[in-house]
């Protein structure tokens, strides 16, 4: 088995702190303490002043287990690592997303702007859907002692970040966790320097990231998956529109790639299909575990179903009564509805308090030891090593029997309150799924049997099996949306200085008409009932669709502008020239102007591409050989809009065509005869 990577630490080599290349991956390292008297308190917070108090108040009650470990030996040392996220608030606005989703109009799915502004633009509107969220990365060490008060202490290292890069911080924080217990506080100040000398992550790419004498190798999530928020953006492939597989299935295409889907849902393999549906939808799921890595893996699997799908369902890996939201969720009268949302809890509490949530999941082992990780069983992979009690459990995949029917009807007769004297693996849900579970799919799976050390190399292969079918399942159902990303480009002895045309506008009601004429496609027929139309319905109206259908136009339509623009760079003016109207000459000399306006806008708000200027140049040259091909009379009447003039003058390069006279150039007074 291999091991977490060594660290070592030479303070005269150590990096210097750069805080603005920290930001770009990490907030804040903290460290919080439980105090008997005052609960839990931040002892640390480097760099300091990140966090209002509000916020400070939130990660030190998410980064504690609701119970401790009990029955330990003495002077016995054990620890866990788990993941939560929490909304940052930038404003007082908390709109509900499903609200906001289906006001939006025919005309915001058929966006016109052709340039980098619509990223700008969805960038904007998707803080309408919600605030910026933050991630906390916890290493939780548990001592007990009978010499200390109640038996014991326990501390938390925590990473805050914007990013949900689970690949980089549970890797990191098996090399920082156990550093700080040993030297303190320098833990933090070294482990900033090293990530502040990170080059900026580049997602859906392998990054290499030192730390002190170890090498982090990590694959980050494409940039299709990330939202966008936190004022950050990346540049996003055209290819991630296109509905195809990918052609190398270990390249990451979703968030939590790494996640254990195989080992956290074995007893409920069954079920997959269900909690898949029920993620592409968005309806509200409670998944409850005895700890928190537990809770947070399971929130972390279904998250990774729905790949390539961008999952604007809100999650929280790790939920507690302390969240501010829960008051908010504890207050819902019933009949009405829970927001779309998946929360990993522990607490039982949660069983009462929030009973109307229509999907309730029970994952994980009541093992008291499953959660904890000795320093042998730290992987190097980044993702927590095998729970105990996954290792131990048999493939579910039962033949019938009288006995385990009468098991379900009477789990499904007591419900989930049922938790509450005894743990058991169950999915309580009244939604009549319409995809059908793939027996050739589970019939590939490997059952290692008791062998600790064959079953977690066999959960790797397990894990690459459903993870590769449920995104080909997800790549078949976005097919359909297609032809509204479909890229147009200039046909041959067509004008490359015009806009592009637009994308098809989307018409829900022609979409389904349409769908439901020419059928789901081979691959979705025959895993879906006859009600499949209906999945698609559901999918339209929940939170997922419109974020993700305005973020591939958006992609598309940059990646179509990008087209244009090239073929604009490449086109041979005085060939276009000869074989042009008068009219399209015209046309041709008020679109170049527009492009030329529209570079120096862009090169004014220092938002230019690298080759803009270049592209200014080219087109500046194109201009003015449109305009000395023109009619003298044309040219006098362009030549009285003063900025236009302005616009030619000056122009170093005065082009001349075979039997045309050179115009001289000056600004016309509009009060000057003609």
């Amino acid at each position: 088995m291999s091991r977490s990577p060594s660290f070592s630490m030479k303070t005269e080599l150590s990096p210097k702190l750069d805080p603005k290349s920290l930001q770009q991956w990490v907030v804040a390292f903290c460290i919080i303490r439980f105090d008997l008297e005052q609960g839990q308190l931040i002892e640390e917070c480097y760099p300091p002043g990140c966090l209002k108090p509000e916020e400070e108040l939130e990660v030190a009650f998410s980064s504690f287990p609701d119970s401790v470990t009990q029955h330990q030996n003495r002077s016995s040392i054990h620890d866990c690592m788990f993941f939560f996220r929490f909304r940052r608030q930038k404003n007082s606005q908390t709109g509900n997303v499903s609200s906001n989703v289906k006001a939006a109009t025919d005309k915001d799915l058929s966006p016109k702007t052709t340039d980098k502004s619509v990223l700008r633009r969805l960038k904007s509107n998707n803080n309408v859907y919600g605030s910026t969220y933050m991630y906390g990365y916890v290493f939780n060490r548990e001592r007990h002692d009978e010499r200390l008060k109640r038996g014991g202490e326990q501390k938390s290292v925590v990473i805050l970040s914007h990013r949900p890069y689970s690949s980089v911080f549970k890797p990191l924080l098996q090399i920082m966790g156990p550093l700080y217990f040993d030297i303190g506080k320098k833990a933090l100040e070294h482990i900033a320097a090293y990530v502040s000398i990170w080059p900026a992550p580049v997602p859906g790419k392998l990054m290499e990231l030192p730390i002190g004498n170890a090498m982090l190798k990590v694959n980050l999530p494409p940039a299709h998956s990330l939202p966008l928020e936190s004022g950050v953006s990346f540049e996003e492939s055209p290819s991630s529109v296109a509905p195809f597989l990918p052609n190398n299935q270990y390249v990451p295409q979703g968030l939590f790639h790494d996640a254990d889907i195989f080992g956290t849902f074995r007893a409920l393999l069954l079920q997959l299909w269900v909690l898949w549906e029920l993620l592409i939808v968005g309806e509200p799921i409670l998944i409850i575990a005895p700890t928190p890595p537990q809770c947070c893996e399971a929130v972390a699997c279904l998250v990774s179903l729905v790949a390539p799908l961008l999952c604007s369902v809100d999650f929280r890996p790790y939920f507690t009564i302390h969240n501010p939201e829960f008051a908010q969720l504890n207050s819902l009268q019933e009949g009405e509805k829970f927001p779309p949302m998946i929360l990993g809890v522990t607490n039982l509490f949660f069983l009462k308090s929030l009973r109307n949530m229509p999907h309730i999941v029970s994952v994980g082992s009541p093992s008291p030891n499953s959660n904890r990780l000795s320093p042998a069983n730290r992987a190097s992979t980044g993702r927590i090593a095998k729970l105990e009690g996954f290792g131990l459990q048999q493939l579910s995949l039962k033949k019938f029997s009288p006995s385990s029917l009468l098991s379900a009807v009477k789990l499904r007769r007591d419900g989930p309150l049922c938790l509450m004297t005894e743990h058991k693996e169950a999915i309580w849900s009244t939604y009549a799924a319409t995809t059908k579970p793939d027996t050739s799919i589970l019939n590939r799976l490997i059952d290692a049997g008791m062998s600790p050390r064959i079953e977690e190399s066999m959960s790797v292969v397990n894990n690459e099996i459903l993870r590769r079918h449920f995104l080909e399942l997800t790549t078949n159902f976005l097919a359909p949306f297609g032809p509204y990303f479909r890229i147009i480009t200039p046909s041959e002895g067509s004008s490359p200085f015009l806009d592009p045309p637009p994308l098809p506008p989307f018409n829900a009601d022609e979409f389904l008409a349409t769908l439901s004429a020419r059928g789901p496609g081979k691959f979705l027929s025959k895993r879906m009932r006859s009600n499949w139309l209906d999945l698609y319905r559901r999918f339209l109206k929940g939170p997922n669709f419109i974020p993700w259908f305005q973020r591939r136009r958006a992609v598309a339509e940059q990646e179509q502008y990008r087209l244009w623009r090239q073929a604009r760079m490449n086109a041979d003016i005085q060939k276009f020239i000869s074989k042009t109207s008068e009219v399209e000459i015209v046309d041709s000399f008020n679109a170049i102007e527009r492009h030329i306006l529209g570079e120096l806008q862009l090169q004014q708000s220092g938002k230019a591409s690298a080759d803009s200027t270049a592209t200014y140049q080219k087109l500046k040259g194109d201009l003015w050989a449109v305009f000395n091909v023109l009619p003298k009379d044309m040219q006098q009447l362009l030549l009285m809009n003063p900025e236009r003039a302005a616009l030619l003058q000056g122009n170093p390069e005065q082009t001349k065509l075979p039997g045309r006279p050179l115009i001289q150039v000056g600004v016309i007074s509009s009060t000057s005869p003609r």
